[in-house]
């Protein structure tokens, strides 16, 4: 069935009104693209604050994704680092909330190709190229170790990109309220929580609320897409309990290509720290920080960067090593869907949601499309592109009762 979002543009509510539920990554960057075009949104989160699910991650990568022939994953995830890049230069305060460091990619067992001329659908000189010896050497890599250079990446805190999304004017947040339930009453959709007492309603709501957006859209008819659980743990600690060694021995950007390490970032308390991860647990729908994966992060710091791996394996005892875990969603190909969920039988309908393991990367893209196909505005990526992240892709697709 061909998607009517990709058919014919889709008529936005007669009044600039939404309802979003989630404030996190996803729910924050569509109520802020909204809000700036106009509209009046209200977000809906069972939370008591900004960061209480996996947008609390207190530290994380904005860096492409790369491949031999520059696939659709790789098109997007590049599309959606200069818009993370973009927003948090224009939002938050470099230097504390993220920095544009450059990334290096140890590339481990040749995963990761640059694409040849003819594969590449851009220029990629100003994104990705091949590590220079004096990188790599920078790294604590031998020399002559595989690795890429990202020039337009860096860290970033998803939490302090959140907080000043909602702030945005025009967005109104409703922190503690769990929304229960969705029905469409006339024009409008309507939710409500366990209580049946309403929380909000406008003609468009979308829901952005990672892998709980499961239990919400899963009794409307014809509710198809795969939303799947994925638990994620990073191990942490404070840069003044490393010793002069191990400071010696820290790379001057952030590594990744085996999870990825990051250092002189602020940890959650304010001080400067360190960390590595995340692990990467399908099919759990809980995340609780576990020790086990303490010694997984050890092992994964290892294997990115060894001569730091050994110099820093102390720091991964109890009295040093703190831990965050938190549950993002998911999809089977690693895109997100986007979109109308089902205009025909769910009209208003929105979803955000299945970032993976890439929401820093994807979240403020997938905001300014959605807000771009409500407003009729030029899209802020190829439309052959766009189609791969409709999530009316999945419509047709629900099992039979």
């Amino acid at each position: 069935m061909s998607s009517p979002l990709l058919s014919s543009p889709t008529q936005p509510p007669h009044a600039k009104q939404a309802l979003v539920i989630g404030a996190g990554l996803s729910g924050s960057a569509i109520a802020h693209s909204l809000a700036t075009r106009g509209w009046r949104v209200t977000v809906i989160d069972q939370a008591s604050g900004v960061g209480a699910g996996a947008s609390g991650l207190p530290a994380g990568l904005a860096a492409p994704h790369v491949s031999p022939d520059d696939n659709v994953l790789s098109r997007i995830t590049r599309a959606g680092v200069a818009a993370t890049l973009q927003r948090a230069e224009a939002l938050l305060t470099s230097g504390t909330d993220w920095a544009l460091t450059g990334v290096l990619e140890h590339n481990l067992a040749g995963k990761r190709r640059l694409p040849t001329l003819e594969a590449s659908a851009e220029p990629l000189n100003a994104c990705s190229t091949q590590a220079s010896t004096e990188q790599i050497t920078a790294a604590g890599l031998p020399t002559g170790t595989p690795a890429l250079w990202h020039a337009r990446a860096g860290w970033i805190r998803p939490r302090q990109l959140v907080a000043a999304q909602l702030q945005t004017p025009g967005v109104q947040v409703l922190w503690g309220r769990k929304a229960q339930h969705l029905e469409r009453r006339g024009e409008d959709w309507v939710v409500t929580d366990a209580q049946g007492q309403t929380l909000g309603q406008a003609p468009l709501l979308v829901v952005a609320s990672a892998f709980d957006s499961l239990a919400l859209l899963r009794p409307l008819p014809g509710f198809a897409v795969p939303l799947n659980p994925l638990r994620g743990q990073i191990s942490f600690g404070h840069m003044h309990g490393l010793t002069d060694g191990q400071r010696q021995r820290l790379p001057p950007f952030p590594v990744n290509g085996h999870g990825s390490f990051i250092s002189n970032v602020p940890t959650p308390d304010g001080q400067p720290g360190w960390y590595i991860g995340s692990t990467f647990e399908r099919n759990c729908e809980q995340a609780p920080v576990r020790e086990e994966d303490h010694a997984a992060n050890q092992l994964r710091l290892a294997t990115l960067l060894p001569d730091l791996g050994a110099a820093m394996q102390p720091q991964f005892g109890p009295a040093h090593v703190q831990g965050w875990a938190g549950l993002r969603c998911t999809l089977p190909n690693r895109l997100p869907a986007v979109g109308p969920i089902d205009s025909e039988q769910l009209p208003g309908l929105w979803l955000c949601a299945g970032m993976g393991a890439r929401g820093i990367s994807l979240a403020v893209l997938c905001g300014e499309l959605t807000a771009a196909w409500l407003c009729h505005e030029p899209l802020p990526l190829a439309p052959a592109l766009a189609k791969h992240l409709a999530a009316e892709r999945y419509v047709g697709k629900a099992n039979p009762p």
